[in-house]
């Protein structure tokens, strides 16, 4: 039976590519689709997520409950599973993080929202953490547009979404946590934690940023070896603008160094607020400038 609480959040998520308002507005959302352990079919779940290089990680509290959350249990016994962020949606294997790793894990996630120490504090059992591994080949998976200028903004605004959620974590060090059940599709938590301005910049805050910068690299890399090569044979009078796009890449390339400087070394946390705020507004004027030039291509 559908669960009335995940549905709307489920319809609104997929309808706004990702981006949610209300009480779940700035939060750090997936949908995770599971086989049911029992009943062998798909359940699909709101959950809140930590960026983690190539895999993202997903925290199965319950809100503290003696009980592991349904989609958790549904994992165990079938691990590949589906992800939707927003943007794309693609298979990932499902690894219950153990030992040390797991421990490492959730010590950046209290550090980003004490929430979840709460939650382990209520419980006597070890709340689970999983990484999802995405199984797309070439790619990150199936982007949720349906023309290639719908995609590039698609993806352009996770971009922006990304550097917003972002900038709010380094300024006021909040955190968001969803986690719903799914096999009995009855029970819902989320909690939303605010800390105190960071007096150092925390882990969990430095990998959300390094990934930012290790997925804009790969988008520009995409874009000039594949993307602006194609659009120059097809569209010759396009050069101009190509020519100013790959520069824009090499100046942001500059930025995302110096703010990846920042992250490896200590210091204080005003400087990588500073580095990010450069790196935004740089990055948001190539990207007007790309749906500017390159939307009207593809739509005609």
């Amino acid at each position: 039976m559908p669960n009335d609480f995940n549905q709307p959040i489920i319809d609104e998520f997929r309808a706004n590519k990702g981006r949610m308002t209300g009480y779940f507005e700035g939060a750090r959302l997936l949908l995770l689709t599971t086989t049911g352990a029992r009943t062998g079919t798909p359940h699909t779940t709101p959950v809140g997520y930590l960026p983690d290089g190539d895999r993202v990680l997903v925290i199965a509290s319950a809100a503290g409950s003696d009980r592991h959350p349904d989609w958790f249990r549904n994992l165990v016994a079938h691990p590949q599973v589906t992800v939707e962020s927003g943007v794309f949606t693609y298979e990932a294997r499902a690894v219950v993080l153990t030992g040390e790793d797991r421990d490492e894990v959730f010590a950046r996630a209290v550090e980003a929202d004490p929430g979840w120490a709460a939650y382990q504090e209520k419980t006597e059992r070890i709340i689970p953490v999983v990484a999802l591994h995405s199984l797309a080949q070439g790619g990150p998976g199936t982007i949720n547009a349906t023309s290639f200028g719908e995609a590039i903004k698609v993806v352009h605004d996770a971009f922006r979404h990304e550097l917003a959620l972002i900038r709010g974590e380094l300024n006021r060090g909040t955190a968001t946590d969803a986690d719903t059940d799914t096999d009995t599709d009855t029970d819902t938590d989320a909690d939303t934690g605010t800390g105190t301005e960071f007096s150092t910049l925390g882990a969990q805050l430095r990998v959300n940023c390094l990934t930012f910068c290790q997925g804009l690299h790969n988008h520009h890399t995409g874009e000039d070896t594949v993307l602006f090569p194609l659009i120059a044979e097809r569209h010759p009078g396009s050069d101009a603008a190509l020519t100013r796009l790959r520069e824009e890449h090499e100046q942001i390339a500059t930025l995302v160094d110096a703010l990846r400087e920042t992250l490896t070394t200590p210091t204080d946390p005003a400087t990588t607020r500073a580095e990010v705020h450069r790196l935004t507004v740089a990055l948001e004027a190539h990207l007007t400038y790309e749906e500017q030039e390159l939307i009207p291509l593809f739509d005609a």
